[in-house]
């Protein structure tokens, strides 16, 4: 599929992948893009598939980028992610790519960005991005949604100690999975008192109970996520541009670092390297003044 090939070069960069990228940059920013995240043990990819079968009941189509933990044997994905949804395996309108996480923190995997822009230049109206699953560090999924899903369960220990320092601020949308359990009630509720403490703009985020090995309360979730749309896209927009003008400006400072020869540094156009460093430095100085 030509969709695959275009992915697995993106997920390998280098010069060919900013190229692919350039060529499909006009075609961006088109598609809805829903991140998840949470704990390790909270159910995501088994509720990203309930999601799957509720969107696909209305007919809309639905892409899947799935960021697995690196396997420590061969540095592949353990694609554990994809062959939970492997009964969407045989539907035209539904596409899904597991890729490793390759040791790159945050919860995503360095080309995630490209990755998803890839799809959307596709035509897949709706994107659903799984992060690996690691705790409260795992926030740059914000860099790539235009909505967040942070899911948690009860009886998993410790987990809204894990969510509640990081992730829970990223979160659109709260969902207590297993919510079937005795414990769940308690689990929600103790999130809706975090909340409670949190910036008067935060205070509005829902948080739903869902038991999505059952398919309860999966359709409520589907209607909120489409009723939450908002002006996020633009946001996520600038974020991603600003995210590659500050690796354009490292990837700069490391072959200046590593002793480049001076003719492998001319191939690069002199007004774009003053360009992307003073974007780079003016973005970093606004994120620091905020």
């Amino acid at each position: 599929m030509a969709l695959g090939r275009a992915l697995t070069i993106a997920e390998n960069g280098g010069e060919e992948g900013k190229a692919l990228l350039r060529l499909l940059e006009a075609d961006t920013g088109k598609a809805r893009i829903i991140g998840f995240t949470g704990p390790p043990g909270a159910g995501k990819s088994t509720l990203v598939d309930a999601l799957i079968r509720e969107w696909r009941k209305t007919g809309q189509p639905v892409a899947v980028l799935a960021i697995d933990p690196v396997s420590p044997v061969s540095g592949g994905a353990v694609l554990g992610d994809r062959t939970r949804m492997g009964a969407h395996s045989l539907d035209d309108g539904v596409f899904i790519r597991s890729v490793s996480a390759r040791g790159h923190l945050g919860g995503l995997c360095l080309a995630a960005h490209d990755m998803a822009d890839v799809i959307d230049a596709a035509g897949w109206p709706l994107i659903l991005i799984e992060t690996v699953g690691a705790g409260q560090s795992e926030t740059e999924i914000t860099q790539v949604a235009d909505q967040s899903v942070v899911i948690s369960a009860p009886g998993l220990g410790d987990e809204l100690q894990a969510i509640k320092a990081g992730i829970l601020e990223i979160a659109d949308v709260l969902v207590v999975n297993k919510a079937d359990r005795p414990e769940a009630e308690q689990t929600a509720k103790h999130l809706e008192a975090m909340l409670a403490l949190r910036a008067s703009d935060r205070q509005d985020i829902p948080v739903l109970r869902v038991a999505a090995s059952t398919g309860a309360g999966v359709d409520d979730l589907r209607a909120v996520l489409d009723s939450r749309v908002t002006q996020a896209r633009a946001d996520r927009r600038a974020k991603r541009n600003s995210r590659r003008l500050a690796l354009a400006a490292l990837e700069l400072a490391s072959r200046i670092s590593a002793g480049i020869p001076e003719d492998g540094l001319a191939e690069l156009d002199q007004t774009d390297i003053e360009r992307v460093l003073r974007q780079s430095l003016a973005t970093l100085t606004a994120e620091t003044e905020t």
